[in-house]
């Protein structure tokens, strides 16, 4: 069965890039014919990648000009099954992992200025995404959601049967990622210049979208003296450092920038926030609950779905309301360890070889 997966940036980094690798070998392993298709010309094991050509910027060229160069690449072959993580105009199965852009198009409204509202609304790359994407859910046969969420959100804004999209949660690696030792924290806390008894944790690029404003606010409201705030994730920080220095935490809360070996982190931390505005599900939030960490994040975020409020962390609704995240922050240090034992074996229940396995369900489906 010969099968091309699309991805723009097929790169060792990023959540969706590090899934489409495992898929693809897994594929290869099954001796399945895998062709990838991207921007960037990466080689793989047993693995044919057709470097398609596109331009740097502007974005939104950037974008259609990738989604139409790689449909007359696809034209030259065949296939039995096209599987794209991108909005493209050409493809039997699209995995929805960015989520529901009119969506979050709609989270970004509800939390921007009024003159932002409007930049959003004639911006040409949010037009041509939308265009893109309007395409794309009309002319995959299947779509894979990765939230209960977001197949809500794509149904709300496209119409459409309900029994195109299917929903597989993102899975975690649970030997990469697990509960540490005493002895290997102790190392990581003394390499990190962790001093405090008690720290929080936050894992994220885009601050502002994923609530990094929201946090500095409710870090500054929990009254325990004992505790240091974590914040790791490719991001320019000035900003985020002077609202810290307003709030008076500066010299509680670290910085970390891009983090290559992110589970060191998981492994030093007590609770993991994330007051995000709108994430189809968070690998990150589900990467700590794997590590052991109780997770406190917002209903707009799709790994919300595998918490029970006071057992494996807890859901809030308002992204913006630093109080009640305060709160539950406090709550959770209280009994950190019970809530972190219940995220572990939650995170069990979804290693990454069962959603691999289950989107190669649907391939060899889609080509019978």
């Amino acid at each position: 069965m010969k099968i091309a997966l699309i991805r723009k940036n097929y790169t060792p980094y990023g959540g969706a890039e590090n899934y489409l690798n495992l898929l693809a070998g897994n594929l290869a392993e099954r001796g399945y014919d895998v062709h990838i298709f991207s921007a960037f010309n990466r080689s793989g094991k047993n693995l044919t990648v057709h470097k398609i050509r596109t331009i740097g910027s502007p974005s939104f060229l950037s974008n259609i000009i990738f989604a139409a160069n790689t449909r007359a690449e696809l034209k030259k072959g065949y296939f039995d099954c096209v599987l794209s993580f991108e909005r493209t105009f050409f493809q039997d199965i699209y995995r929805a992992g960015d989520g529901c852009h009119r969506e979050w198009l709609d989270r970004r409204k509800s939390v921007d200025s009024f003159l932002k509202k409007i930049s959003l609304t004639v911006n040409p790359h949010h037009l041509l995404l939308l265009y893109l994407e309007k395409e794309c859910f009309s002319n995959s046969g299947t779509i894979i959601a990765n939230s209960m969420m977001v197949k809500k959100d794509i149904l709300r804004h496209y119409p459409m049967h309900d029994n195109k999209i299917q929903v597989i949660y993102n899975g975690v690696d649970l030997q990469k990622f697990q509960p540490a030792g005493t002895d290997i924290k102790a190392d990581i806390r003394n390499d990190l210049g962790i001093t405090a008894d008690k720290v929080i944790l936050f894992v994220g690029s885009d601050f502002k979208r994923k609530g990094v404003p929201t946090l500095l606010k409710a870090f500054s409201l929990v009254e325990r003296k004992d505790i240091q705030l974590l914040i790791a994730g490719k991001e320019a920080k000035a900003r985020y450092l002077s609202m810290a220095k307003k709030l008076g935490i500066n010299k509680k809360v670290i910085f970390r920038g891009a983090e290559r070996e992110i589970h060191r982190l998981y492994s030093i931390s007590d609770v993991f926030v994330l007051p995000t505005i709108y994430d189809p599900f968070s690998n990150a939030a589900l990467e700590a609950m794997a590590s052991g960490i109780p997770v406190i994040t917002t209903a707009y975020n799709g790994a919300s779905e595998l918490i029970e409020n006071g057992v494996q962390g807890f859901v809030i609704n308002d992204p913006s309301d630093a109080g009640a995240f305060a709160e539950k922050i406090s709550s959770v240090l209280l009994h950190a360890e019970d809530m972190g034992r219940q995220a572990r074996l939650k995170a069990e229940e979804y290693p990454i070889d069962n959603a691999v396995d289950k989107i190669i369900r649907i391939i060899s489906g889609s080509g019978s």
